[in-house]
C-alpha cells in the first residue's frame, strides 16, 4: 500500500471512531453520564498526582446527594460533628436545585477538575497507569 493510501485510511478510521463515539455519547442519558462521572470519582486513586481537594470532595458530595436524594431530608448534625455538619451545610445550600441540574453540575465540576489537572499533568500518560474504567468513563462524559 502506498503511504498516501495508508494516510487516507488512517483518517477514515479516525473519522469513523470519532463519529461512532459522538453518536454513542449523544445518545447517552443524563443518568448514564452522571453514573459514569460518579464512578470516576469513586475510582480516583487516594494518593498521587490526581486527587480531589477537601473543597472538591465537599462539592461532589453535596451535588451527589442533591442528584440522588433531592433536598436535605435529615436534621443538621450537632456542633461536635464538624465534618458531618460541613457536608450537611454544603448539601443544604443546594436546596431547590433539581436533581437533573445537580447531575449536570456534578459532571461539569468533574470536567472542570480535569481541565485544571491537564494544565499541569500529562493526563493521557497518567490514564495509562490507572484503572481503565476511569479512561473509558472520561470519554463517556466528553473528556
Amino acid at each position: 500500500m502506498s503511504s498516501s493510501l495508508l494516510k487516507n485510511l488512517g483518517k477514515f478510521v479516525l473519522f469513523y471512531f470519532v463519529s461512532l463515539f459522538f453518536i454513542l455519547y449523544s445518545n447517552m442519558s443524563l443518568q448514564e453520564k452522571f453514573d459514569a462521572a460518579v464512578e470516576i470519582i469513586q475510582k480516583l486513586p487516594k494518593t498521587g498526582p490526581v486527587s480531589t481537594t477537601n473543597e472538591q470532595k465537599l462539592t461532589f458530595y453535596s451535588l451527589f446527594k442533591q442528584a440522588t436524594i433531592g433536598d436535605v431530608n435529615t436534621d443538621r448534625p450537632g456542633i461536635f460533628s464538624i465534618i458531618e455538619r460541613k457536608k450537611w451545610d454544603s448539601w443544604k445550600e443546594l436546596e431547590g436545585t433539581s436533581q437533573d441540574d445537580a447531575k449536570q453540575r456534578y459532571i461539569k465540576a468533574l470536567n472542570d477538575m480535569f481541565d485544571k489537572i491537564a494544565e499541569e499533568l500529562d493526563v493521557a500518560a497518567w490514564l495509562e497507569q490507572i484503572d481503565p474504567v476511569i479512561k473509558t468513563n472520561l470519554a463517556l462524559i466528553g473528556k
